[in-house]
Parts: C-alpha cells; sequence; structure tokens
C-alpha cells in the first residue's frame, strides 16, 4: 500500500473518530490498496473523494433520523446513492456503518463538516454535490420538516454555501419530488399541473418573462451539461445524474415553449 493510500486511510479514520472510525479508515485504505473503486481512484484528488464519501452517509444518517425516525424512502435513497458510486460490497458496509454512526445522539457532526471542508474547499463540485445528497436526503418523502430545514442550513453554513444557494436548490428539489409525485397521479392531474411544474424546474414562476425562462434555462444546461461534467474528470454516475437533469430542464423548457408562453 503507498503512503498516499496510507494517508488517505488515516484521514478517513480521523474525520469519523473513535473505533468506527479506525476501521473505515483501514477498509477503505486496503479497498484503495486493491484498486476495488474504479470511481475513487488514488490521484490527487483521492483525498477529497475519500472526505466526500465519508461525510456523505454519516450526514445522511444524520439528517434522516432529525425528525426521530428514518423513513423507508431515505434507505431506499441511500441505498441508491451506493449504487450510483458503484461500491464493492466492504465499502457498501462501510457505508451503512457510516449512515448509522451518523443517526447515533453523540455524531459529531460539526466535527466531519469541518474535517470535509478542509479537504473539499477547493473542490466545488464535491461540496455542491454533498448538499443535494442531503437535500434529497430530507426531501425525498416529498416534505421538509421545519427541524430538517435549520439542520440543513445549519450544514451550508459550516460549509460556507450561501442562503441563496442553499435556498434555490431546495427549491428546485421539492419542485422535482412534487412533479415525480404529480406523474404517478391520473394524466388529467399531471396535464393541469405540467406547466407550472416545468417553471418550478426552471426556478422561475408562471409571470418569468421570455428572457427569464431563456436565462434560466441556459444558465441550468450550462451548470449541469455532461460534458461539462466530463472535463471536470468526475465519475460515470456523475455524468449519467447530469444527463438525466439535463434532459428535465430540457424537457420543462419545451412544456412551457408549447405552451405559447414564450
Amino acid at each position: 500500500m503507498s503512503l498516499l493510500k496510507a494517508v488517505i486511510g488515516g484521514a478517513v479514520g480521523f474525520m469519523v473518530g473513535g473505533p468506527l472510525g479506525a476501521i473505515v479508515g483501514a477498509t477503505v485504505a486496503h479497498q484503495l490498496g486493491n484498486d476495488a473503486t474504479p470511481d475513487m481512484n488514488a490521484d490527487n484528488s483521492s483525498q477529497a473523494q475519500m472526505a466526500f464519501f465519508v461525510a456523505s452517509f454519516s450526514v445522511m444518517g444524520h439528517v434522516a433520523k432529525v425528525n426521530g425516525r428514518v423513513c423507508p424512502e431515505a434507505i431506499s435513497y441511500a441505498n441508491r446513492v451506493m449504487t450510483e458510486m458503484n461500491l464493492d460490497a466492504s465499502l457498501r458496509a462501510t457505508a451503512i456503518d457510516l449512515f448509522n454512526q451518523g443517526k447515533r445522539v453523540d455524531f459529531q457532526l460539526n466535527h466531519v463538516l469541518a474535517e470535509f471542508y478542509r479537504e473539499c474547499r477547493q473542490r466545488e463540485d464535491l461540496i455542491d454535490r454533498f448538499v443535494e445528497v442531503q437535500l434529497q436526503t430530507a426531501t425525498v418523502d416529498g416534505t421538509l420538516t421545519s427541524k430538517e430545514d435549520t439542520l440543513l442550513w445549519h450544514i451550508c453554513a459550516q460549509l460556507r454555501v450561501s442562503r441563496f444557494h442553499y435556498q434555490r436548490v431546495k427549491i428546485q428539489l421539492l419542485s422535482q419530488q412534487y412533479f415525480y409525485q404529480q406523474q404517478a397521479r391520473s394524466p388529467q392531474v399531471r396535464s393541469a399541473s405540467s406547466l407550472a411544474e416545468a417553471y418550478k424546474i426552471l426556478g422561475l414562476t408562471p409571470a418569468a418573462t421570455q428572457t427569464e425562462v431563456k436565462q434560466a434555462y441556459r444558465r441550468l444546461m450550462s451548470k449541469h451539461h455532461p460534458d461539462k461534467m466530463a472535463a471536470k474528470g468526475l465519475s460515470e454516475a456523475t455524468m449519467l445524474r447530469a444527463k438525466e437533469k439535463t434532459q428535465q430542464i430540457s424537457k420543462a423548457y419545451q412544456t412551457i415553449q408549447k405552451s405559447g408562453n414564450i
């Protein structure tokens, strides 16, 4: 095992702390030593990737438990993230341990966030993805309680994420959840709500002007375009999410176009 891999394992253990930290550090370092995780290459960004891994799953557990009970949707979402990250059996077990660690009343949230920010402060893409993961965890059941909202804003503040950015991502995700719920209902209801939901996906209201709609569309497409993600050297799973996101944005824009509002 190289010195870099050993350092990464130690950093992971330090972030988590306690007995589990040693287990996590050893497991992750061992997996890196065996080149078992293609989405987490041991290059210059490996330590940031590991910090993202540890913080994401442990804080997900904390967010999922903030209301006192972890809902089935949050567990399903955590499993989906594990699949998207292409984790093998050992790292999946480690992710589950981290999730459970986050549910504990003595979980050191601020410590984990501070370590994550220290390692990833130059990786805006990882911080953005981390915030999105936590928001998805909280809103996966289609609601956002005041406790969840307060906790999520605390997390963002610790990572130097602006309130404006937090509110924008929150509105977009809640709109998407509502949109998906409407799709499961009758075609008549979907037809009546599709235009309003299209505006929400673009972060706008039906009162938006033609110029505002086009600007929002271009800005979101530029931000999430797969080619831009590829240029950053992100994983295939992240690029797949970006592709799905651009398809949703494009469909929303087309819905508004067909309505004759622009």
